[in-house]
């Protein structure tokens, strides 16, 4: 389906696009030929490691795929505006339109520039974001308890280990009381991204640094990267569920498999038998990769959600795609049956389409705050 779509992407460029242009036939050939390479992006991806998920060129070159492959992308959707507005001038008009080549040039000026802005956007070292969650019944000892949540970090070539180890920094820094990450932290086999992956080690947090799965850890060897984080100490929070104490108060931190475990020979997810055995009354806080099926935490009572997955939609306005692929959660604070969901923008995001306009990446500080006292 991806191929039909990048198909149907070159079609409308080459047609609507290249072909109208002022230009030699000469030149008109070469410029098809450079947005063919350009949109085979994943291609030469999966020629180059045998994933699409994991470019192994040099950085500066998964960049340059990256901006090359969303100039061509937003350029379509731009033609396609253009398009739309010369029919609805038809018409008016009396007769067929064309727009002149300064307009085009002009569009893809835009999109050239939209797409180096989107690039750096995706690849930069994220900013902090503070998110304040009011918890029903939660103990006074925890009014104020912070959680760094981390998640998407998809080290690769694109995010190496000095992206990394300048995201663990940054998190040290922020002095919370644990951290959480929640899925998607490679993109690569254990040998291809031992190296990047190893500034994870120095993340620190007085109550612990936990992880759960995302669907990524399933394409490249679910056990033998879970086993490779409980190396680094990133402690396993799959399938179970830990009770937190703090002067006489109980806080339930719970973490569960990823929903790609149904389709991978894993035993299925079973969010109740997780909880069995929580104190009763503690509030309750879950890790999901993704959020869709939060109307069953819910209804199991979380109180708190912290997911992933979505990058946030990515650029504003085509997040609705992901929204519907997400039972309609794609970025921020929701409130379901009561839970508070939360949906995180990535810490960083897929190599394969490393774009971001509207949707920034973060840092997320989870404070918990009572609703009244206890």
């Amino acid at each position: 389906m991806p191929q039909f779509l990048f198909g149907l992407v070159y079609l409308l460029i080459l047609t609507r696009f290249i072909w109208p242009l002022e230009l030699p036939l000469s030149v008109k050939i070469v410029v098809a030929a450079l947005a063919l390479v350009a949109l085979q992006f994943h291609r030469w991806s999966k020629l180059s490691s045998g994933s699409v998920f994991s470019p192994e060129f040099p950085r500066p070159v998964v960049a340059i795929f990256n901006w090359a492959f969303g100039t061509l992308v937003l350029l379509a959707l731009l033609q396609l505006m253009l398009d739309a507005g010369l029919l609805f001038a038809l018409p008016i008009h009396g007769g067929p339109l064309s727009a002149p080549d300064g307009v085009r040039y002009g569009l893809a000026g835009l999109a050239s520039i939209a797409a180096a802005t989107a690039v750096h956007q995706a690849m930069r070292i994220p900013p902090l974001k503070d998110v304040d969650v009011r918890i029903p019944g939660l103990p006074r000892p925890f009014d104020g308890y912070s959680i760094l949540q981390l998640t998407d970090l998809h080290i690769s070539r694109l995010f190496p280990a000095s992206w990394a180890r300048a995201v663990v920094e940054r998190s040290n820094e922020l002095g919370v009381d644990l951290i959480a990450i929640t899925g998607d932290l490679i993109d690569g086999t254990l040998e291809a991204r031992r190296v990047d992956i190893e500034p994870l080690r120095d993340l620190r947090a007085p109550d612990g640094v936990y992880v759960i799965s995302g669907n990524h850890e399933y394409i490249f060897g679910y056990s033998m990267w879970m086993a490779h984080f409980a190396a680094l100490g990133l402690l396993s929070l799959e399938n179970r569920h830990i009770v937190i104490e703090r002067n006489g108060g109980t806080l339930v931190l719970a973490g569960i498999t990823d929903r790609a475990s149904r389709h991978r020979g894993h035993p299925d997810r079973d969010l109740a038998a997780v909880l069995e055995g929580a104190p009763e009354g503690a509030p309750l806080i879950l890790l999901d990769h993704q959020p869709g099926d939060a109307r069953n935490a819910a209804a199991l009572g979380v109180a708190l959600q912290l997911s992933g997955h979505t990058h946030g939609g990515l650029i504003l306005g085509l997040d609705r795609l992901a929204a519907r692929a997400n039972a309609g959660y794609v970025s921020g604070r929701y409130d379901v049956d009561g839970m508070t969901l939360y949906v995180n923008n990535g810490t960083a995001l897929w190599p394969g389409f490393a774009l971001r306009l509207g949707r920034p990446s973060e840092l997320t500080r989870i404070t918990l705050r009572q609703t009244s006292a206890t």
